[in-house]
């Protein structure tokens, strides 16, 4: 890859990803001397340093977007939809996505999911004829994700009518939101700045609408966590 970079003239890298991208990245700068600036590009939004990470937006509105349509259906046939979103570690496009929807229960990794306060919920759902109900959850979500949740309900809720949609990779794809283009120029252009003034290895993101720098040797080594107000929120739904 040096070769390369001499070959063709390049003297400065701008890396867009996560973790694993900065890691590689600051390790690749240090053996060769080659200046690295980092972008925050995943649909996770689970890099600290940053308010937004470029594509989460766009995948949290094609989840919302998916979700409003499932919701139309299990309206008209009064069905429990349990509905698997992206998110390995974090939960941030169910938690986004469900409390845009109107989900009735949200289970993200960051929250212990407690199956029996679950089957609870969606029981007084359906003493008070609230059959159609929406459950969000996260692949990584410590139960086993939405198939793993759905056999426990129809074993527990045999009389609910439930069915599972996996969004799967539609999250990773699609044009842009205006959000995610307006980050993405806005860091970019910071990106170029740094390297021209010699501020290397670095991280670019936005904190309070601001520009923010983070080393990347931090940048990999803390994730952005959700707020205690998030986790409320959720467990109130999930009452």
């Amino acid at each position: 890859a040096y070769n390369h970079l001499k070959k063709h003239g390049i003297d400065g890298l701008i890396i867009i990803g996560g973790d694993g991208s900065f890691r590689g990245a600051d390790i690749f700068s240090r053996e060769f001397d080659i200046p690295c600036i980092g972008l925050p590009g995943t649909i996770d939004k689970d890099i600290a340093g940053t308010d937004f990470t470029i594509g989460f937006d766009t995948a949290v509105n094609t989840a919302v977007e998916a979700i409003d349509k499932i919701r139309d259906t299990a309206d008209a046939h009064d069905r429990l939809f349990i509905i698997e979103v992206m998110g390995r570690d974090a939960g941030y496009i169910a938690l986004h996505s469900g409390i845009a929807t109107g989900a009735e229960n949200i289970l993200i990794p960051e929250r212990k999911t407690d199956i029996e306060e679950l089957v609870n919920s969606l029981q007084e759902k359906e003493k008070r004829k609230k059959l159609v109900n929406l459950v969000v959850v996260a692949e990584g979500e410590v139960f086993g994700g939405a198939n793993e949740v759905a056999k426990v309900i129809q074993e527990r809720l045999p009389q609910a009518e439930t069915r599972v949609c996996i969004l799967g990779h539609i999250q990773r794809g699609g044009a842009p939101t205006c959000l995610d283009r307006l980050i993405a120029s806005r860091m970019g252009y910071q990106a170029v700045d740094c390297l021209r003034e010699g501020k290397h290895n670095v991280m670019v993101g936005i904190v309070n609408n601001k520009m923010h720098f983070t080393p990347l040797e931090k940048a990999v080594k803390a994730k952005q966590k959700i707020s205690d107000d998030w986790l409320k929120i959720v467990k109130i739904l999930a009452s």
